[in-house]
């Protein structure tokens, strides 16, 4: 963990959505309760079934959801950049992981624990609202893709997840956003078949907004794409 930021670096620093409605000192309580962990490039964060007792903070580096398929393959769920959050259902009950989680890239993430959780929940009962926020905000993503699966046709939906990955690896300086995801991670993500997302996205690219590569999307307009998409 050589070189790692401190905790209370970190609470200075990020910007976790997902405490914004906690006050500043019962955030910093939340935080400081947490342990740093650093993972590199292919490293497996939890693996599906493994027991679950962490939710996960991203503070740096992006992640991946897969789950095993009934053919043995590994489907892309969600990828989770800076200021995301994975592992909640640790919080509020003994399970299993119900997903594998890997580091895209070189990651860190803020690890609380249920049980340091717990302690921090008696001693401040007010931390439930953070609990509830975490949840409320999990209910409102599910509901989201349960009314996209149902009404949002397959090629906006391959856009949608496209634009979605736009904020995640946008570059500082605002230039052009390269994906390094293959299509098949996109079509687990939309929920279609690649041959789908292929076709899409060859319609994108002819049309300005994408340029693609081997293993890797570039976005060229994400303004347009998410206005064909209607993202925004």
């Amino acid at each position: 963990m050589t070189g790692a930021p401190s905790v209370t670096t970190l609470c200075d620093l990020m910007d976790w959505p997902i405490l914004n409605g906690l006050p500043d000192d019962l955030k910093r309580r939340v935080l400081a309760s947490g342990r740093l962990r650093r993972f590199g490039r292919g490293e497996v964060v939890f693996h599906e079934g493994d027991p679950a007792d962490t939710l996960h903070l991203i503070a740096k580096g992006r992640i991946a959801v897969r789950v095993s398929t009934a053919l043995g393959d590994a489907a892309t769920l969600r990828v989770l950049g800076r200021g995301d959050f994975f592992g909640e259902l640790a919080l509020v009950a003994i399970h299993t992981r119900s997903a594998t989680v890997v580091a895209l890239e070189g990651s860190e993430t803020l690890a609380i624990s249920r049980e340091d959780f717990d302690r921090l929940r008696a001693d401040h009962p007010s931390v439930q609202a953070f609990l509830v926020q975490v949840l409320a905000e999990q209910v409102r993503r599910l509901s989201r893709q349960v009314m996209e699966s149902l009404y949002v046709p397959a090629d906006d939906r391959v856009l949608r997840r496209l634009a979605e990955l736009v904020p995640i690896y946008a570059p500082a300086d605002g230039e052009a956003v390269e994906i390094p995801l293959t299509q098949e991670d996109l079509a687990s993500m939309a929920g279609t078949p690649r041959a789908t997302v292929n076709r899409v996205l060859r319609e994108a690219e002819r049309a300005g907004m994408i340029k693609l590569g081997r293993g890797r999307m570039t976005v060229l307009d994400a303004a347009a794409l998410a206005a064909k998409c209607g993202a925004v």
